[in-house]
């Protein structure tokens, strides 16, 4: 008896991902014109067009994609037993080949060509002509493949949502239900938030300087600082939902990284692309309607130079560090355009120096796992592993210089109107001293979180310097 045809689809069965969406923010990330180009071509609604426009501006790694091991074993279980197999998929035919040739489990490939979407009963009519009405078996995951199953001997789900279930029939009466090997959860929530990144909201907090440093206690100031920092953080969210966009392809070959839920399929594609400027329009709202226009000005250059940087400046050598830092300091900046309240030339100085440093520190620590994994660089930075020395000294020099312009100021004249005992200031010089030396000594180890910011977080360490400082300022200002 010769054994049947197994047919798989690609995108959500043999793949966890979606070859279209990864292709447009994989040419967005390096060819914004051309990414835009393929979009002005779907506008008479030519998704075949559509995706050999991105196809011919991509140059994917295709074995970091997100396969579903489980699918593949079934495959491979098919043909061991005799079986032939035939990849058919609504992605571009040359990914589809790209894939298959990678995977090496495939009889047959077959994918949309430019003119023709081999989708639904696209595809239903083209697997009848090629091996008959219940010729194959017929693995897919969505709606769309009804028509497909209804064709086939037996109907194979992966992954498949509870209310479809139900409406699927194949021709031969077998219905076979399977899992995603990374089943996505119940609710698009959990890994939604994870992906939205709420720990990095901490850094708006340095919205809250300026309100500190004037000592402005004023119920309207600190109802403009709340509303900045929510404004602030819906907006960081978003980018950080693009930034995992853009980096789908970097992100899965790092150790770390790839198991952001964007990345590791966890999150769809589909939800990322919506949720980014759902997250961003829901920021400028705010901003808006309650907030001075100053701040919505810095908030809408917060994000073009986020945007800016994740894909293009965070390449650059030098440049990436110093963007970061000046993200860091249009936080500072944000906060008194909200408020009102004018910002010390002392404390931006203070605040550039510093996160100059802690930017530096942040590629140290890429630079250091780089050498211990024995690659000669991050994947899409401008730095090689011989770089290090220098990058820890610019850590450590602007630290040290942010050091300098704390005790310059409270060298000046003036301080006691702010200040009962400014001499208590003192003592911040020695603590910020040891920290910024400690954070470049634990990261030329190796022991440094990706982020400084959330490895101070999470330092008991550095939280107790966090306490001394505020207990310093707090001594200055009431004693």
């Amino acid at each position: 008896m010769e054994m049947r045809w197994l047919v798989v689809d690609l995108d959500g069965t043999v793949l966890q991902s979606d070859m279209l969406l990864e292709s447009f923010w994989h040419v967005m990330s390096r060819n914004p014109a051309a990414a835009f180009q393929a979009v002005w071509t779907f506008r008479n609604k030519d998704k075949a067009a559509l995706k050999r426009t991105l196809a011919q501006h991509s140059d994917f790694d295709f074995s970091h994609l997100p396969y579903d091991s489980g699918v593949i074993d079934l495959i491979k279980a098919h043909r061991e037993a005799g079986g032939r197999v035939a990849l058919v998929t609504a992605s571009d035919q040359s990914f589809a080949q790209a894939i298959a040739d990678y995977l090496g489990c495939f009889d047959e490939v077959h994918g949309s060509d430019g003119a023709r979407n081999l989708k639904g009963a696209a595809k239903a009519a083209f697997l009848t002509e090629r091996f008959g009405e219940g010729g194959f078996d017929y693995a897919g995951d969505a709606a769309a493949d009804l028509p497909v199953w209804a064709q086939a001997q037996k109907a194979i789900t992966v992954g498949l949502a509870q209310s479809v279930k139900p409406r699927v029939v194949s021709a031969g009466g077998e219905v076979q239900h399977l899992k995603q090997a990374r089943p996505k959860s119940s609710s698009a929530l959990p890994p939604a938030i994870k992906a939205m990144r709420p720990h990095q909201w901490l850094k708006n907090l340095l919205i809250c300087l300026p309100a500190l440093a004037s000592h402005d206690a004023g119920a309207a100031t600190w109802l403009a600082v709340v509303l900045a920092f929510i404004a602030m953080s819906l907006v960081a969210s978003s980018v950080y939902i693009f930034n995992d966009l853009l980096d789908l392809s970097v992100d899965r070959g790092h150790v770390r990284k790839r198991e952001r839920p964007l990345a590791a399929g966890t999150l769809s594609l589909e939800y990322g692309t919506v949720l980014g400027p759902l997250l961003f329009l829901s920021g400028l709202l705010i901003a808006l309607l309650f907030m001075r226009y100053e701040f919505v000005l810095v908030l809408l250059g917060y994000f073009a130079l986020t945007l800016a940087y994740s894909m293009v400046l965070k390449r650059q050598l030098i440049i990436d560090i110093c963007v970061l830092a000046g993200l860091y300091t249009a936080r500072v900046i944000a906060g008194a355009m909200a408020t009102g309240i004018y910002v010390s030339p002392w404390l931006l100085a203070l605040s550039v120096f510093l996160f100059l440093s802690l930017a530096a520190v942040k590629r140290q620590a890429e630079l250091v796992s780089d050498a211990a994994l024995g690659r000669e660089g991050s994947s899409g930075r401008a730095y090689v592993t011989g770089d290090t020395p220098i990058v820890a000294s610019m850590a450590l020099s602007s630290g040290y210089i942010a050091v300098l312009v704390v005790a310059l100021y409270i060298s000046t004249p003036g301080l006691r109107s702010l200040y009962e005992t400014p001499a208590y200031l003192w003592g911040i010089c020695p603590v910020l001293l040891f920290w910024i030396s400690r954070v470049v000594m634990i990261t030329h180890r190796g022991l440094m979180d990706d982020d400084p910011v959330v490895f101070a977080m999470k330092d008991h360490v550095s939280r107790g310097c966090a306490v001394v400082i505020g207990g310093l300022l707090l001594a200055a200002a009431t004693l």
